[in-house]
């Protein structure tokens, strides 16, 4: 049975919002980086109209913005900006992991251990490419057995704002031991059914990551010459 256009052109646009977010986060496309919806259209092989509607979804998600006469930009965010986000991350995920803790399964634990295991050898590989793609898996499988799933939609647009200023930060302030001791002391407490305690050292660890970024972003951008 053939697809309707309109089918086809939003299965398109959700390939071309799907790729563009992607080299968004991986810094592919930086801060400021002018995307020109002639020159994805061509690159893609499609016509501009899934183009625009995927910049559209972009904007709302907070990746992209728009801007007179420069069109749709790779949002860049101020200092304030993030360290509002981390805020804003650390009082929903704590919340959201008080509820998940009492849930999680074996299998739910097993998950977790494997993402673990694999962002353990990226680490040891040094493969940066993979640094924070696993850090959002390793949050959002542990969040997901809260049923909470509006909540993990907030948090998840929230990481896609700042996973690209993490994963860069981690490479550059060294900060990558601590942040994988963080996070098996997470998953143990996890497993113990402390809640309390998993959800203080979250926080902790929530903490730690926006005071290391923000202190990295300043020294980076004051060299650069940009203020915030």
């Amino acid at each position: 049975m053939t697809a309707s256009p309109r089918f086809t052109r939003r299965t398109i646009t959700d390939q071309v919002t799907e790729d563009l977010r992607a080299r968004i986060l991986s810094g592919d496309f930086p801060a400021g980086f002018q995307l020109r919806q002639d020159a994805i259209a061509t690159e893609y092989n499609v016509s501009r109209i899934p183009v625009r509607e995927a910049l559209q979804r972009l904007d709302a998600e907070g990746l992209v913005s728009f801007q007179p006469h420069k069109g749709a930009i790779v949002a860049h965010l101020s200092l304030d900006e993030i360290e509002e986000l981390f805020e804003v991350r650390k009082m929903l995920e704590c919340e959201l992991l008080r509820h998940a803790v009492p849930r999680l399964t074996p299998e739910d634990i097993k998950s977790v251990e494997d993402i673990l295991a694999v962002y353990d050898e990226s680490f040891r590989s040094g493969d940066i490419s993979k640094w924070g793609e696993l850090n959002r898996e390793f949050h959002d499988r542990l969040y997901r057995a809260s049923n909470r799933p509006k909540t993990l939609e907030i948090i998840r647009m929230i990481g896609n704002n700042t996973v690209r200023f993490t994963q860069a930060q981690l490479a550059l302030s060294g900060a990558t031991d601590r942040a994988e001791r963080e996070h098996h002391h997470i998953l143990d407490a996890c497993k113990a059914r402390d809640v309390d305690y998993a959800v203080e050292l979250l926080e902790a660890h929530i903490e730690n990551s926006k005071n290391s970024l923000i202190e990295c972003l300043r020294d980076a951008r004051a060299s650069e010459g940009s203020p915030n």
